[in-house]
């Protein structure tokens, strides 16, 4: 799978029929799951002021993006260790039935309790879909196409958002949606409709030979699998996780705590150039989802240039220079977007932000993998990615207490957003002493 032949060829052609398979099924959860979230940051700000009202929307708003990140690194940490214990196609299946599942059940939320609570189980869901997705593909495919592959896997979450943002235009466009749903509702019904992927696909997708031999070996020798005391109490495993764990909050943080509040301004700004056409009601709100879907929209169309540029510059210049470039643009692009988009025709500055925000994602997919043994690549994994987002779910937080205590409009919201921008510079400190994988095979114990 290595020869030098094999070498020189486009990484793809060296994957046979199993490896499309589990890269494919891999790619498609993920897919799936990223468009899930986005119909939650698309859905939120129209279900807050249906169910909490228009005044309080801005500010209640980031707190259930904190309940459902909190979800998000409660799952992932629990199903994370679970893959590597039990198998990750196995544990994989059952995070995408309850994120699609919970995701069409917050159409039915009444208030801000029973929508807070179908977020977090939303959240679990979601969070254990990165860290089995990466380990399951990590794990199976040749060694000298894991970094080009798992970056590919990572752009495929582009196609996710696009998609959310494409049918969250096609549903501001609906004059009258079916059953007299409102269109956030539509979102989320339409979230669910991934776990059809669970019916026909998942019960085909084996376990990974690598991970099935290492499992038998730890058998032997006493090997824990998943298991957060090995990866904690090992010192090697153990400044891997903390160090990156430092690192992904950062990135995290400017995508969640941040980035992911665009709504907010573009309805905003969209909403002042509206007024102009003496809409109805009824009309403003379905403008407003169509245009907040198109923000999306050129969020992501920015983040697949910046993943797939990342990936590259991570496979060919190393892993840590790739990290901290990404965080240097990500805090580059917030900056531009929360201080300098002000009107309508300053729209392109999303697809900025999203370049710079989504690009330190590819870097994760490809490095986080490599940081860990196959006993705990997925707990690992999982570990960075989502205790971050505990982390994170502080920024949200934050964010709306800024916003309050500067009088709670939107001025007030930009300077919360510029002041907790600052995280993504902290995110730096760290990445000297992370270890560069670049060239080495998966570590093993």
């Amino acid at each position: 799978m290595s020869s030098p032949a094999a070498l020189s060829l486009p990484w793809w052609r060296s994957f046979n029929r199993e490896h499309w398979f589990v890269f494919v099924v891999a790619s498609l959860a993920w897919m799936f799951d990223c468009m899930d979230q986005q119909f939650f940051n698309l859905a939120r700000d129209g279900a807050m002021e249906d169910l909490v009202g228009k005044a309080a929307a801005t500010v209640k708003a980031p707190y259930t993006t904190s309940i459902f990140l909190l979800g998000w690194a409660t799952g992932g940490l629990i199903l994370g260790a679970l893959g590597d214990r039990f198998g990750r196609a196995k544990v994989l299946t059952y995070a995408i039935l309850l994120y699609s599942v919970c995701t069409g059940l917050s159409c039915l939320s009444t208030g801000l309790f029973d929508f807070c609570i179908y977020r977090f189980l939303t959240g679990i869901g979601v969070g254990g879909v990165f860290g089995l997705a990466v380990a399951l593909v990590a794990d199976s495919v040749p060694d000298h196409t894991r970094a080009p592959a798992l970056g590919a896997l990572q752009i495929a979450s582009v196609i996710g958002n696009l998609a959310a943002g494409l049918i969250g235009m096609g549903i501001g466009m609906i004059a009258v949606l079916p059953f007299g749903l409102r269109p956030w509702q539509a979102m989320f019904l339409v979230g669910a409709l991934p776990a059809i992927l669970c019916v026909v696909v998942m019960a085909k997708l084996k376990e990974p030979p690598r991970w099935i031999a290492a499992k038998a070996h730890g058998a032997l020798t006493g090997v824990k699998f998943g298991s957060y005391a090995s990866l904690l109490g090992h010192p090697r495993w153990r400044k891997n996780a903390w160090l990156a764990l430092a690192g992904c909050s950062a990135g995290i943080i400017g995508l969640w705590g941040i980035g992911n509040f665009h709504p907010i301004i573009t309805r905003s700004i969209i909403g002042d150039h509206l007024k102009e056409l003496n809409l109805s009601a009824g009309d403003m709100v379905r403008a407003k989802a169509f245009w907040s879907s198109a923000g999306l929209l050129l969020q992501n169309i920015g983040g697949f240039f910046g993943m797939y540029l990342l990936a590259k510059i991570a496979q060919s210049k190393g892993r840590r220079f790739a990290f901290g470039l990404s965080l240097i643009l990500s805090f580059a692009s917030t900056i531009l977007v929360f201080q300098f988009m002000r009107g309508y025709g300053d729209l392109w500055m999303l697809a900025v932000m999203g370049f710079g925000q989504l690009s330190v994602f590819a870097v994760y997919a490809i490095y986080l993998p490599e940081l860990f043994p196959t006993s705990l690549r997925s707990t690992g994994t999982s570990f960075c990615y989502n205790v971050g987002r505990v982390v994170a779910a502080t920024a949200p937080f934050t964010l709306s207490k800024i916003t309050a205590s500067f009088g709670g409009d939107l001025a007030a919201f930009r300077i919360g957003g510029l002041c907790v921008s600052v995280v993504l510079l902290l995110g730096l400190a760290v990445v000297p002493f992370l270890p560069e994988t670049k060239g080495q095979p998966l570590p093993e114990e």
